[in-house]
């Protein structure tokens, strides 16, 4: 294999950026020599005649997910309650963490915190990584002393989230394929088979039937409808998701047409409703101020919906009503969670009921996941053959034209 010249980026376990270069195989071998160095690579660049070329390191400034969150956050607690330096702790963290852009990330906070910031506040300054959720318990975990057990309760509600996650995406797998497999067989029928088709019925001749014409004119068209069609898929993704990141207004708009599609309606307001019964018992219980912990919470659920409801209900209670009595005018949040909400508050036990209701609803995502992949299954199965179906129907209808006509 070709050796080539690599200049690399990378801090050391202080934080200190250090630049160098390095002749190696690849730039995968080059992140692997640093790492024997205890160096966090953050750019390589490969060069040669007078161009460089960066080779990023994949997932470095891709957010951290849920499941690695539950995973770094349960060990952090374990090494803790240990008896463990949270220097120490944070060290240990970093040598077992793989992806380049968290082990940075946990050698940046750990520098900061040898140089006498709070934890949260470190975290707080990477937020691609350690969300305001997190960053808020663990804040109330030092203010209140309780550190170990508010990273306990972090890694149980992220395994809960990723749990969720992974019910959503086993649900979603089967009938995406599916799909794409139909539009992939699909335009290989249009692009490889109807030409033949189209050979052999200018050689019998006669008119084609509107159908079988359609096929054929796709099929002349394809060289430019095809990429076209992709392009245009793969921009519009593109922008929508931009678009939805960026304008708020345009996010609460579709959230609030998710949460009333047909049959994917109630699941989503279901998964909403978990993750927001889930956070907001979890904040509240390490101590954080309901205000504070309401404000967190909206932007936690994945739906603009439920975190504009969240400003209305804040509203309510600095102008001393209760939390209850604006989550029942919400009409995102059925009665039962302001019923369970106001029993919460008249006995003191609002976190438990908050628990409750985010088991209920993990189980009702569940069970609704369940009933949609065996509801889906079928109606993939007769999706793929109505597109297959149609496109021989239509190939073999001039045939039947030709068999009349020889007939008569």
């Amino acid at each position: 294999m070709t050796v080539a010249s690599f200049t690399y980026q990378a801090l050391d376990s202080t934080g200190k950026l250090i630049k160098g270069s390095m002749e190696s195989e690849s730039a995968d071998a080059v992140a692997q020599a640093l790492s024997v160095r205890r160096l966090t690579p953050t750019s390589i660049t490969k060069a040669g005649s007078g161009l460089q070329r960066e080779i990023r390191i994949p997932g470095l400034k891709k957010r951290t997910k849920p499941k690695d969150l539950a995973i770094i956050t349960r060990q952090f607690a374990s090494m803790t309650s240990a008896g463990l330096s949270i220097l120490r702790s944070l060290a240990i963290l970093e040598e077992q963490v793989s992806k380049p852009g968290l082990k940075a990330a946990i050698a940046r906070v750990r520098a900061d915190v040898r140089h006498g910031a709070t934890l949260s506040a470190a975290m707080g300054a990477h937020p691609d990584h350690f969300p305001s959720l997190m960053v808020n318990m663990i804040k109330a975990g030092e203010t209140g002393g309780f550190l170990d057990d508010a990273l306990s309760r972090i890694a149980t509600m992220y395994e809960a989230d990723a749990e969720l996650r992974s019910k959503i995406k086993g649900a979603m797998t089967y009938p995406v394929i599916v799909l794409l497999f139909s539009l992939l067989l699909g335009t290989g029928v249009i692009v490889f088979i109807v030409p033949v088709f189209e050979h052999m019925f200018a050689q019998l001749g006669g008119q084609l039937p509107l159908p079988t014409q359609i096929l054929v004119t796709l099929s002349h068209n394809a060289y430019w409808w095809v990429p076209l069609l992709l392009v245009a898929s793969i921009g519009g993704f593109i922008a929508f998701r931009k678009t939805y990141r960026g304008n708020d207004a345009f996010r609460l708009r579709v959230d609030r047409i998710k949460l009333k599609v047909p049959v994917f309606g109630p699941l989503f307001t279901k998964i909403a409703l978990a993750r927001w019964a889930r956070n907001l018992g979890t904040l509240l219980q390490v101590g954080v101020p309901a205000l504070q912990a309401l404000e967190v919470v909206g932007g936690t659920t994945g739906n603009a919906v439920v975190a504009a409801a969240m400003d209305d209900v804040r509203a309510a209670i600095r102008a001393g009503r209760t939390m209850s009595e604006p989550i029942s005018k919400q009409a995102v949040f059925p009665p039962m969670i302001a019923q369970m909400v106001e029993v919460g508050e008249e006995t003191g036990q609002l976190t438990e009921m908050l628990d409750k209701a985010a088991d209920y609803y993990d189980h009702e995502v569940k069970t609704a996941t369940d009933a949609l992949t065996s509801a889906m299954e079928p109606l993939m199965v007769v999706v793929l053959g109505a597109v297959i179906g149609s496109m021989v129907l239509a190939l073999y209808l001039p045939m039947f034209t030709i068999y009349q006509n020889i007939g008569s």
